[in-house]
């Protein structure tokens, strides 16, 4: 039993680390927040964590309940995670992004600030959804949360809240990691996220295959 939870644990948190990617998303939150105030970029930076932690929280909870609904099983979600999760590790590999998960830095206004509204829609979109809680993220979570074992479920969910404040933290001291690595340094670390999540898309496309009796 306790093999099994800590080999979950760690399966767990390198899926979350390489599809989150705090080094290279916090070059993101650089560029978004380049013309806000130390505590305004804070409060952007925890207002991001905080709403995508709510919404993954929602689809390990309750996202089992509405795929029964529709009659969706684990299988089918392993299958399709396992391939939206392989098409991002490979495009992270290969260092090409989305336009929808890298946007472009909101230009200032005219006094050289972005204003109060702007913030709370840079914090929401682009940062939580689908920066930090997109659709491979939510893919992972539901993935590694089966329905019934509230053990799994609550472990996958502290790892997500570590990755979390990893993420926070690594938005907060973007220009130091951006000085000390580089954008060489960031590129590295990226495609190695990217390999590291092409594989655990490819395992968990066999793993949805054999559970759903295709594979022996």
């Amino acid at each position: 039993m306790l093999p099994d939870l800590i080999h979950h644990m760690l399966a767990v948190f390198m899926a979350f680390l390489a599809m989150m990617n705090p080094v290279a998303n916090a070059v993101i939150f650089l560029g978004l927040t380049a013309q806000m105030g130390v505590h305004t970029t804070r409060v952007v930076a925890w207002r991001s964590v905080r709403v995508a932690f709510l919404i993954v929280l929602v689809f390990i909870l309750f996202g089992p309940l509405v795929f029964s609904l529709f009659g969706i099983t684990l299988s089918a979600l392993r299958i399709a995670g396992g391939i939206l999760i392989s098409l991002v590790g490979f495009r992270m590999l290969h260092g090409e992004h989305s336009r929808i998960s890298h946007p472009k830095p909101i230009a200032a206004q005219a006094g050289g600030e972005v204003d109060s509204e702007d913030q709370t829609d840079i914090a929401i979109t682009p940062l939580a959804i689908p920066v930090l809680a997109g659709p491979g993220t939510i893919a992972t979570a539901m993935s590694y949360s089966p329905s019934g074992k509230w053990l799994y479920i609550a472990t996958t969910l502290g790892v997500f809240v570590l990755i979390c404040v990893i993420t926070f933290y690594a938005f907060i001291f973007a220009e130091r990691i951006l000085a000390r690595i580089g954008r060489d340094g960031i590129a590295v670390v990226t495609r190695l996220m990217g390999l590291i999540l092409a594989v655990i898309g490819v395992q968990m496309f066999l793993e949805g295959l054999k559970s759903s009796g295709v594979m022996g």
